[in-house]
């Protein structure tokens, strides 16, 4: 059975524990605060340049990129974006929950993962055909440094090394919640039913300057390289968020654990001053006897 001095000991270590989690939930408040604005500020962006894009490429005739050509390759590339850093919640462990499903959803094809973070691929470089960690000058990859690995994953597309190029992620919602899922990057696809279906409710011909082709080249590689880095930013959102609200219930657990450790002790030391003045009581009644 515990004592007061092992008590006392035990409150003080929590309580340390609960203003290291406390500091770290505020400096994830910074960080989230500054990475949802980034995310919530490009992602109407990055969703209107690809419709602009499916809209035009569905009414330009016969018109077909090479971000666009299904190769005859079952070999495919995932980019998987975790964390460096633990502390985080189901972070990590929910992406790599993802990527296991659509492993066992795509039996038939040779994938490959690269990595950014190191969490999701220490929990399964066993499991699966680990390629390359990608790391950066700083802890969060800038726009630069997102262009490269892009441009990279894309040439292997393009040269028909590989047939599909997927990114696994974590998709911010919110504060307190995010998505985990993997998409798929390349080849762009736009159905023949949503062909159908933009040629319908655009049943006039657009007028191009320059012409539909070259406007199409353009933008085509940049919704492939700003939908790349909008889903690096969503996974920077998300995990800030979960580290902000893991931080949250540490404390509250802290907080928790202190003051039912307080009462233990301040039991103790209750009945400790009650048995003291029992003996004190019992002596003088002895005395008197």
């Amino acid at each position: 059975m515990a004592n007061i001095k092992d008590l006392k000991k035990k409150i003080k270590s929590t309580k340390g524990t609960f203003k290291i989690t406390k500091a770290m939930k505020l400096v994830s408040a910074a960080k989230l605060n500054k990475a949802q604005v980034r995310i919530l500020g490009l992602r109407p962006y990055s969703i209107e340049l690809e419709g602009t894009v499916r809209t035009v490429s569905a009414l330009a005739q016969d018109y077909m990129n090479e971000y666009f050509l299904p190769k005859d390759n079952n070999k495919a590339i995932v980019l998987v974006l975790s964390s460096d850093k633990g502390l985080c919640g189901g972070y990590n462990t929910m992406l790599a929950k993802a990527i296991r499903r659509f492993q066992a959803e795509h039996k038939d094809e040779d994938l490959k993962f690269v990595w950014i973070g190191k969490k999701v691929r220490d929990l399964m470089s066993k499991d699966v055909n680990s390629g390359e960690t990608f790391t950066f000058a700083k802890q969060e990859p800038t726009y630069e440094e997102v262009r490269k690995i892009a441009d990279k994953l894309g040439s292997l597309f393009v040269s028909g090394e590989v047939g599909k190029v997927y990114v696994a992620y974590n998709s911010f919602i919110s504060a307190i919640a995010f998505d985990s899922k993997v998409r798929q990057l390349l080849p762009m696809q736009v159905s023949e039913s949503a062909k159908e279906e933009i040629k319908t409710k655009y049943p006039y011909d657009f007028k191009y300057d320059p012409s539909a082709e070259q406007i199409l080249d353009t933008l085509v590689p940049e919704v492939y390289l700003t939908t790349v880095y909008t889903c690096v930013l969503d996974a920077i959102a998300s995990e800030h968020g979960s580290r902000m609200n893991a931080m949250e219930n540490a404390s509250k657990n802290s907080k928790e654990v202190i003051k039912k450790l307080s009462l233990k002790m301040n039991k103790l030391r209750q009945a400790k001053i009650t048995t003291e003045l029992i003996e004190v009581v019992s002596g003088a009644e002895s005395l008197n006897g």
